[in-house]
């Protein structure tokens, strides 16, 4: 089996990039991250890449299309032979021209059992869920298309939502879910089993 060699989008903490990194020294997974990118220069998933001997990367999307950043981005992760892209709190739209490129090798995380709450970002999901009334929420491991939220599902972990939860305590709930989800995305990818 060949060592996966993973790019990593993502814009805000990358608490996910920690349980990859975390399997990867582990043993748990045999892949590397070739390169961590973020459009927003003081994301912290840079420093916890950089932290980690990864190679991180800022790259600013003003004055371009959507399509001169995505092809920026493809540049880079080719440069880098990356195999599988993953999303990590990646706070942008791909261009259609980039979601076909990359195709089934682009993955998603997302804070909800999809297609609930799909188009949701962040924190806003969990308020919805709270506000109603579910009895379990979770988090999506999707393939990305150019519909957003809307490719095929690789996998789905839940969790119960409790009485005195909160935005913050669901939002940690879920965010243990999504790293265990990635990791075992990452396993189902490279066994060919999807």
């Amino acid at each position: 089996m060949n060592t996966l060699k993973l790019g990593v989008l993502g814009s805000t903490k990358g608490t996910d990039l920690q349980a990859i990194l975390d399997a990867i020294s582990s043993g748990e997974l045999d892949a590397e991250i070739s390169i961590v990118l973020s459009n927003r220069k003081k994301a912290y998933i840079l420093e916890r890449a950089e932290n980690h001997n990864v190679p991180a990367l800022f790259m600013s999307q003003k004055d371009k299309t959507r399509e001169e950043f995505d092809s920026e981005i493809t540049t880079i992760l080719i440069k880098h032979k990356v195999n599988l892209v993953l999303l990590i709190g990646f706070m942008r739209i791909f261009s259609a021209e980039f979601c076909r490129e990359w195709g089934d090798k682009l993955l998603n995380v997302h804070p909800s059992l999809l297609p609930k709450y799909a188009g949701g970002m962040d924190t806003n999901v969990h308020e919805e869920v709270l506000k109603n009334g579910e009895a379990e929420t979770g988090c999506t491991i999707h393939f990305v298309t150019d519909e957003v939220d809307g490719g095929p599902i690789l996998i789905q972990k839940k969790c119960t939502v409790d009485f005195d939860d909160t935005v913050s305590t669901l939002k940690a709930k879920v965010q243990k879910l999504e790293g265990e989800a990635f990791v075992e995305a990452i396993k189902l990818i490279q066994s060919g089993n999807v």
